[in-house]
């Protein structure tokens, strides 16, 4: 939580808008009311919230954004999830 913080606010000083996705459990964290845009995954269980590459994407696409950061240990490990992003870029 503490580093997606710093990552919004340096997105902020760079003019860069950020966007975050969420899960139920996360709803109410300080890292979701950071973000620019946030847009809700689903239930708090990582398969069906942070794992769930396809609802990352998708939120990623409905927002317009221009970059992903994955992460760190959920789909900043998952080769399948980068090609995914490459192939939609």
């Amino acid at each position: 939580m503490k580093i997606a913080c710093r990552i919004f606010r340096t997105l902020e000083r760079l003019g860069i808008e950020s966007v975050r996705v969420f899960s139920d459990a996360d709803v109410a964290a300080p890292h979701v009311a950071a973000a620019d845009q946030a847009f809700r995954l689903g239930a708090a269980p990582l398969a069906q919230s942070y794992l769930n590459a396809d609802l990352v994407l998708s939120a990623a696409l409905e927002s317009g954004a221009d970059a992903i950061h994955p992460g760190y240990g959920l789909l900043s490990e998952n080769a399948r999830f980068g090609g995914k992003v490459a192939r939609r870029a």
